[in-house]
């Protein structure tokens, strides 16, 4: 693959910024797969957070509001989604911290809900166990998901294996 000057890796890296927020992680990336050098790379990605094209404050942000509220992932796996991108761990906290405990409740037990009628179990306490997997899969806390399954099954399994 030719390697492209810096110029031109500046402009396209500015443009793949523009479309939507980005973090430092995502852009090295790119630059490295555009044949970018360390060198290259450093200085391309100061300039775009001088400029405001890389603010991983406002990225935290934007990923935690998207990922909550059209994918319906909990707190647990959002952090690890941004951890997983090398952001420090105040920004994550600061971010994760904002989402509305209500909400979040609100969320998880429409999801539950919803889930639930597409679930088939052998027993309740089957389908509780079910629905409960899938809530913490999705990175919701397990004592928060077993609140809400006994609040939507209005019943008292044995609950010690999840708490």
């Amino acid at each position: 693959m030719k390697q492209m000057d810096e110029a031109k890796l500046l402009h396209s890296a500015a443009a793949y910024c523009s479309v939507c927020e980005r973090c430092v992680s995502e852009v090295r990336k790119k630059l490295v797969a555009a044949g970018a050098t360390r060198e290259m790379e450093d200085r391309i990605v100061d300039r775009l957070v001088k400029e405001g094209f890389i603010d991983e404050f406002r990225f935290c942000r934007s990923f935690v509001n998207d990922k909550f509220r059209f994918n319906c992932w909990g707190r647990i796996r959002i952090r690890y989604e941004l951890q997983r991108k090398n952001l420090p761990d105040e920004l994550i906290a600061g971010a994760v911290d904002v989402i509305d405990e209500e909400m979040y409740r609100t969320v998880l037990l429409d999801m539950l809900r919803d889930k639930k009628r597409t679930v088939r179990g052998s027993s309740e306490q089957n389908v509780f166990h079910k629905l409960c997997r899938f809530a913490v899969g999705r990175g919701f806390e397990t004592a928060l998901v077993v609140q809400c399954l006994k609040q939507l099954f209005k019943a008292d399994y044995d609950t010690d294996a999840f708490e």
